[in-house]
């Protein structure tokens, strides 16, 4: 029999061991749920880059776009979109999906690229970014398709303008997706939903300019804002119904997604993959069958989306986790005035003179919960707002402001300044701020940023 002294040695050993077991699997359960939240991230950036969710028999098959872009030369029509004018409007190269060898031959100015072959090699190289090509055997452009990285994401241009490495999350702010849209050879689609013949339809498209897409047209045909005004002043007449193209980074604890808060970040991965991007999947929002709201939505049965096979569903949540990985990019050294920006902070408060964190409350830089207001309280005219469903206006987050500059601010660009915001305010509520402090405002509101930098890997 063991003495007392003796079993006490092992039940200290055996309470040890206990301990060391119990530490080492919560460890590897740690690491398990490590990895797989590193796997969902992974898949997610694989679906956001590169997953067309079937829409290729949209793009390529209804609109037969592809055609456009190989021109008659390779069997198409027209003359065909040749990397110079890919870029010019606005679409991104990834440097990093080049071969060294073709790398080298651009920076020689060895490839001609005015020739819409150049474009072709690009597809099939899979470096146009958001854009994917399907190609026949004999080497022809048999359909294309795209993805969310069309908008959402940009170049860092450090190989040349419009080339370089992938920045996620980026609003494209030079992407014109109505020329590209409106080059289709067959808009009947359009035309059929809408009602109009086909120039009316490329007149809508040409009308939205850089940086700009109109969600809403496909539900309601609204094209134009009949009388845009603000702080009680009209300041346009029959502005494109437009509006620009956000962030897709620092989403993270926020609540509603796009400027009129139609939902949250997945409702609007859904939304936008079925109805925008012409994906194959299955969406529901009954909001969509109100016909004097949504006359065009309700004809169509936009409100409950049905296929046979789901390309989009199953893949939601690991979109959503990449989404919410993308911190807003901290802005570059020497980019604003840090003592200023300092001072901007104290006015931006909620105790301060311009009171702004009573709506932007940081971290978030918006409301944390319910994130909308009015038009009346915005003190701008109800046009976006009526078409949405709640009838109001988003509180932006404004973590990477510095990123989205072109083409203005507020939901339709508005105003060309974060200055012109500033003073849109002072006027609304009656600040009293002098020029200095606005100012001052203007560098604490171009220092927001909460990233590693301003690459995505």
């Amino acid at each position: 029999m063991l003495n007392q002294k003796t079993f006490h040695i092992r039940l200290i050993y055996s309470g040890a061991l206990l301990l060391i077991l119990a530490f080492v699997f919560a460890v590897l359960a740690t690491q398990a749920k490590a990895k797989q939240t590193a796997n969902l991230i992974a898949e997610g950036k694989q679906i956001f880059r590169f997953d067309t969710f079937g829409d290729e028999d949209f793009w390529g098959g209804q609109l037969q776009l592809h055609q456009a872009i190989q021109g008659e030369q390779f069997g198409g029509v027209g003359p065909g979109v040749s990397p110079a004018t890919a870029l010019a409007v606005g679409l991104k190269v990834d440097v990093e999906a080049l071969p060294k060898p073709l790398q080298r031959q651009l920076k020689q100015g060895k490839v001609d690229l005015n020739d819409p072959a150049v474009t072709l090699a690009l597809l099939k190289l899979n470096a146009v970014v958001g854009v994917t090509g399907f190609f026949n055997d004999d080497g022809s452009l048999g359909s294309m398709g795209i993805q969310c990285a069309l908008c959402h994401s940009t170049v860092d241009d450090s190989f040349a303008p419009g080339i370089g490495r992938r920045l996620d999350g980026w609003a494209n702010r030079d992407l014109n997706v109505g020329a590209i849209v409106a080059l289709s050879p067959d808009l009947s689609p359009f035309e059929e939903l809408l009602g109009v013949d086909r120039d009316t339809v490329i007149a809508v498209l040409n009308s939205w300019g850089p940086g700009k897409f109109d969600a809403e047209l496909v539900l309601d045909g609204k094209a134009f804002n009949p009388q845009q005004v603000s702080n009680g002043v009209v300041t346009g007449t029959n502005v494109s119904g437009a509006t620009l193209i956000p962030p897709a980074f620092g989403l993270a604890g926020v609540n509603l997604h796009t400027w009129t808060g139609w939902g949250s970040v997945p409702y609007w991965n859904a939304f936008v993959a079925n109805i925008e991007m012409h994906g194959k999947g299955n969406f529901y929002d009954p909001r969509l069958d109100n016909a004097a709201q949504f006359p065009i939505a309700a004809a169509n049965g936009f409100g409950d989306i049905r296929n046979p096979v789901d390309l989009i569903t199953p893949k939601l949540p690991a979109l959503h986790v990449y989404q919410l990985s993308l911190l807003a990019p901290r802005p570059p050294d020497g980019s604003f005035d840090p003592e200023a920006a300092a001072r901007g902070q104290a006015l931006f408060a909620a105790d301060g003179k311009a009171n702004c964190a009573s709506c932007h409350v940081p971290p978030l830089f918006t409301e944390p919960g319910w994130n909308l207001h009015s038009p009346t309280e915005m003190g701008i005219d109800s046009f976006q707002a009526d078409r949405s469903p709640d009838l109001m206006y988003r509180t932006a987050p404004l973590m990477g402001l510095w990123t989205h500059t072109t083409g203005g601010f507020y939901h339709d660009g508005r105003f060309a300044t974060l200055l012109d915001v500033v003073n849109h305010y002072d006027t609304l509520f009656s600040l009293g701020m002098t020029d200095a402090e606005k100012a001052d405002l203007v560098e604490y509101l171009k220092s927001l940023g909460d990233g590693p930098g301003k690459m995505s890997d």
